[in-house]
């Protein structure tokens, strides 16, 4: 049976990780098994550099912590050797970083996820990195509004040539 300490210890890393969980804005879960040394640091500078905490937890003590924070449905695909990833501030970024590396990497794969209190399996966690990125969807919806003022710019303008019937402003001396 195990020592009190350890499972004071035990309930103290779900409390941690129900808290990281419950704070971010999403996460997704990953199977490293067959990632190199060297693939794996360059992962978690990436990860670290877009802002996402990355960690390896027995699958146990994820499960528990999914299951606190409201995502119970994320138990059944711990399954391997998983890890976890959590954003607070960009969503998308932990899908997107992962995605790159499921794609270089043959036995590295995505499991399942969240994004805004929902549970992701691989297929919305795909659909998640294939997201453009932030300055991007401001840049187009900023551009789609530019568009809408200037054609309500020009509509204005030509109601206001038809009243004044096409003529020209009268010249002063």
């Amino acid at each position: 049976m195990a020592s009190e300490k350890i499972l004071t210890q035990k309930k103290q890393m779900v409390a941690d990780l129900t808290e990281k969980i419950q704070a971010s804005s999403a996460g997704v879960i990953v199977n490293y098994s067959g990632i190199t040394v060297a693939d794996d640091t360059a992962l978690r500078a990436a990860l670290r550099k877009a802002g996402v905490e990355y960690s390896v937890y027995k699958n146990s003590i994820t499960g528990r912590a999914c299951e606190a924070a409201g995502y119970a449905d994320l138990k059944q695909v711990l399954e391997g050797m998983t890890a976890i990833a959590v954003a607070t501030d960009d969503p998308v970024a932990p899908a997107k970083i992962l995605k790159e590396y499921a794609d270089k990497i043959e036995s590295f794969e995505l499991k399942g996820g969240f994004v805004d209190g929902k549970v992701l399996d691989a297929k919305g966690v795909e659909e998640l990195a294939a997201i453009p990125p932030k300055p991007i969807l401001v840049g187009k919806m900023l551009g789609s509004l530019q568009k809408s003022l200037y054609g309500l710019a020009y509509v204005l303008q030509a109601k206001i040539d038809k009243e004044n019937g096409g003529a020209e402003a009268p010249a002063e001396a």
